[in-house]
């Protein structure tokens, strides 16, 4: 026993001693010497500490620099000194560290205290760290730590790591002000619910500002630091209230540098916690923005494409970027209103889903991404976390995609004035259905007999486009839809719209390889967002762009950032794409299938359009274009189990009727929501002939 307490003794004498040379160095050596008998470890600590840039928090915003999304692993705001109340700097070093505006980063008595105690223990039972060792810890925890396994290195329970921060605290004083460590302490440690740093803390818990907290609150976010969870106010509002009055009390002692009154203590100690509920700090992620209901499309949109880009998710969780978006709020909450009009938010089974982009010769802006359905994760209540406008859905456009085949036509020189056949039915001599001919009817209420190009897109019959596709050629059709806009939508996923694995056919190949006579009938996985650039790139002088949703990048520094992106391409001549615009003209007029919605809409300006509807009835669609604006509409069944959906009158929802029992139409719900959509989004721009050139951002 005896021998047991004089070799703890013994390892006592020998640490302190080791303690002491070590931070007696920087007086006996200089800087030079100095940094040469610094360990390797040291010296990465050392670096880490002065080059390190602390995780901030990503801002997203829309066109206007309007936050409409953060991202963060922490949640910090850094805040400058003379931005700090006197108030939280008495608050923080009255519970943490008396004497930090004395000692030299180490306190002596104290350290010496909990060296004895540890060393007798055999690990770390007692703290007695400085401010300026605790700003060490927690730096190289939250900030310099690269991965877990390194973060959890930097906060271990033992004599060694204590006495590596105590050797940096020391280094640190020799080279920042007190001010500055105080400040940098502030700005890095951790106040609980995610939240980092003064900044964020007195946002977070009650909504103010570091300079305008009050002794009650710099008192409470003192009290914090010392167990986070433990002490939420939230969950444990009396532990939380009794640390709270003890740091204030601490604030009145005569002992402290900067110390509060006896009387201001006790006015101080009756006022309630005053912690905001729900709290302040920001949703995290495009699941918890605002409310849901709007925004979320278009920011999981943003973050994918900057991905693709080359964009690390986990950096642009911490690097501290404003991402200014093309997002256009007018445009947005009217395709919102839109969509959820015609279909609700919580109807069973069908989705109503509407993307918007801007045209243009340099670039395609997205100025909309929504849904009837809200961006979230409760499915009860119309939720969902799926990118529903921007990636490709399971379910075809219908007629649509006779807009391919037309376009093919015409650039093989084609006018929108020849005639072309139009029979009741066709069987095709060079499709198959199976091992059986391949044979097509028109929808009911399409009369046949021969019509011009234009009047058979407005008409939209099938045995026409079936015949004009085999004149182009089905691999000329297949290309010019992928050349417009369907870029991921033909060479991304399967012939069922799933993500390509690799050996895979993409729909192109597969539509291809099988000869699918159905292609110009819009049976193909589709996605929104691509069918609103297709119609973009039509009006835009046949100029293919990217639909970007990135206005700007700025970094942490206010640098630009540059974001790769692909170059706009001329698919189409002008010529080609003005003679397409013209030959969609005619689906908003009289006898077109679109002249209903546009008609109850009140529209009145010239516009390339187009409806769809699938064979079934489970999905349909409506595309359409201004000079100034282009957009989608998808509205198909996405529950579990698809069936076709039913359009009733007097304004009440469609639902699902069973399978091949549908009778909705392009022009009924797709058109509605587009028609009053774009009705409203259009007000105060000039009315623009299709044969007018885009306006060039």
């Amino acid at each position: 026993m005896r021998g047991s307490v004089f070799l703890k003794l013994f390892g006592l004498c020998v640490l302190t001693g080791v303690l002491v040379a070590s931070l007696m160095m920087p007086m006996a050596v200089g800087a030079g010497a100095l940094v040469n008998r610094t360990t390797t470890a040291m010296s990465r600590m050392s670096d880490s500490l002065e080059k390190r840039q602390m995780p901030l928090t990503t801002t997203i915003t829309d066109r206007n620099g309007d936050p409409m999304a953060h991202l963060f692993e922490d949640y910090r705001i850094p805040t400058p000194a003379d931005e700090i109340s006197k108030t939280m700097k008495a608050a923080i070093t009255a519970i943490e560290d008396k004497r930090f505006w004395d000692h030299h980063g180490v306190d002596w008595q104290g350290t010496m205290r909990a060296l004895a105690t540890n060393i007798a223990s055999g690990s770390v039972q007692e703290g007695a760290s400085t401010i300026t060792q605790q700003y060490v810890k927690n730096y190289l925890v939250h900030v310099a730590a690269d991965n877990a396994v390194e973060a959890q290195n930097a906060k271990e329970t033992t004599i060694a790591r204590k006495l590596r921060e105590a050797r940096l605290a020391v280094e640190l004083e020799r080279t920042m002000t007190k001010e500055e460590i105080l400040t940098g302490y502030l700005n890095v440690v951790p106040f609980g619910n995610q939240t980092f740093g003064v900044g964020a803390a007195a946002q977070t818990y009650f909504g103010t500002i570091p300079d305008k907290l009050t002794i009650a609150q710099s008192a409470l976010l003192a009290a914090l630091v010392n167990a986070p969870g433990a002490l939420n106010p939230n969950t444990h509002p009396q532990d939380a209230l009794h640390r709270r009055n003890l740091v204030i009390d601490r604030m009145a002692d005569p002992g402290n540098n900067i110390r509060i009154t006896e009387e201001d203590a006790e006015r101080a100690k009756q006022q309630p916690l005053g912690v905001l509920s729900p709290l302040g700090r920001p949703p995290n992620g495009c699941v918890s923005i605002g409310d849901g209901t709007t925004d979320g499309f278009f920011c999981e949109y943003v973050l994918s494409y900057l991905q693709r880009a080359g964009f690390d998710r986990d950096k642009l969780e911490t690097g501290g970027y404003t991402i200014r978006t093309t997002m256009d709020r007018k445009a947005t909450d009217a395709a919102k209103a839109a969509a959820e009009a015609q279909v609700p938010t919580r109807t069973p089974g069908i989705a109503n889903a509407m993307a918007v982009v801007e045209p243009g010769t340099k670039k395609h802006e997205v100025r909309a991404l929504v849904a009837n359905r809200d961006y979230g994760n409760d499915a009860d209540k119309g939720q969902t976390a799926y990118p529903i406008v921007s990636d490709v859905q399971p379910f075809g456009a219908g007629s649509v995609f006779k807009i391919f085949t037309a376009a093919a036509a015409l650039k093989q020189g084609m006018s929108i004035h020849d005639t072309i056949p139009t029979p009741p039915v066709y069987t095709s001599p060079i499709y198959k259905s199976g091992v059986r001919p391949y044979t097509v009817h028109n929808a009911e209420g399409v009369a046949p007999g021969p019509r011009t190009l234009q009047e058979a897109l407005a008409t939209s019959p099938n045995t026409a486009f079936v015949m004009l596709q085999e004149k182009v050629g089905l691999d000329n059709v297949v290309n010019m839809a992928s050349e417009l806009g369907l870029r991921r939508s033909m060479h991304h996923v399967d012939s069922g719209g799933r993500p390509l694995e690799d050996g895979e056919l993409s729909e192109a190949q597969w539509v291809k390889r099988h000869n699918m006579g159905s292609f110009t009938l819009g049976v193909s996985s589709v996605s929104v967002l691509e069918l609103s650039n297709v119609m973009a790139t039509i009006v835009s002088d046949g100029t293919w762009c990217p639909p970007t949703p990135i206005e700007a990048v700025i970094d942490r520094n206010g640098n630009r950032v540059p974001v790769k992106q692909k170059a706009c391409e001329q698919v189409l001549s002008p010529q080609v794409a003005g003679a397409l615009a013209q030959g969609l003209s005619k689906d908003a007029l009289p006898g077109g299938t679109a002249h209903a919605p546009a008609k109850a809409a009140g529209w009145q300006r010239p516009v390339a359009a187009k409806t769809g509807t699938t064979q079934r009835h489970q999905s349909a669609a409506f595309v359409g274009a201004t000079p100034q604006m282009a957009g989608a509409v998808l509205t198909y069944a996405d529950g579990g189990d698809p069936q076709g959906i039913c359009v009733r009158g007097g304004g009440k929802p469609p639902f699902l009727c069973g399978d091949g029992n549908g009778n909705i139409y392009g022009g009924t719900v797709p058109g509605r929501t587009w028609f009053n959509a774009m009705t409203e989004i259009h007000e105060g721009l000039p009315v623009a002939p299709l044969s007018s050139s885009p306006r060039s951002p």
